[in-house]
């Protein structure tokens, strides 16, 4: 075996081990909402990676469980839950039972922290699929990150007093706003030719 082959697969072996650590999963879970039943546990729906970027192209979904909805069941809750604590720890979205129908794809959207490290909610939405455009009939992931929103653009901060009173500025006269107009037209007038001609 040749020594640069070794070192280049050395190589390629830290840079899939570099890849790997920024890839994050999160399982998300849905819980069938139905009127005669008592509300059961949630069940795992899904297991999502994403890269530590959160671009989301990136998402993929690693693994999928079709649920199992019961018959009355017209709503499902879904989010991001922990059963050793059994509370959920995201926010959670309410969908429609008919997102898992036929002729639907499930599209799940994962809300994170701008860098990835958190999971803020997750939602459910179901695709109509038609088979003629398409053959990729399996649940589809998306990341959205979390941005910082737009700041307001304030005006100038107000100037207080050493008192803590605000400082109202005093109003200037007539003749101290519109000097230069006047100044331009007493120069105007005073430039200005004769009005005599040649008799």
């Amino acid at each position: 075996m040749k020594f640069p082959s070794v070192l280049s697969g050395l190589a390629a072996l830290a840079l899939a081990s570099l890849a790997s650590a920024d890839d994050r999963t999160a399982a998300v879970y849905i819980q069938p909402i139905s009127p005669s039943r008592a509300s059961a546990a949630p069940t795992p729906l899904t297991e999502i990676r994403y890269g530590a970027g959160a671009a989301a192209s990136d998402a993929e979904v690693v693994s999928y469980e079709a649920p199992e909805l019961p018959e009355d069941a017209g709503l499902v809750r879904v989010g991001v839950y922990d059963p050793a604590a059994k509370r959920w720890t995201s926010s959670v979205s309410v969908a429609s039972a008919g997102n898992f129908g036929k002729g639907y794809s499930p599209t799940l959207v994962l809300s994170v922290s701008a860098d990835g490290s958190e999971v803020l909610g997750a939602a459910l939405k179901g695709v109509r699929i038609d088979a003629g455009q398409t053959r990729d009939f399996g649940p589809q992931a998306l990341v959205l990150a979390a941005e910082p929103g737009k700041q307001p653009e304030l005006n100038k901060p107000v100037v207080l007093s050493p008192e803590g009173a605000q400082v109202v500025p005093e109003e200037k006269s007539l003749l101290q706003k519109y000097w230069w107009l006047i100044g331009v037209v007493v120069l105007l007038t005073m430039s200005g030719g004769g009005g005599g001609g040649d008799k």
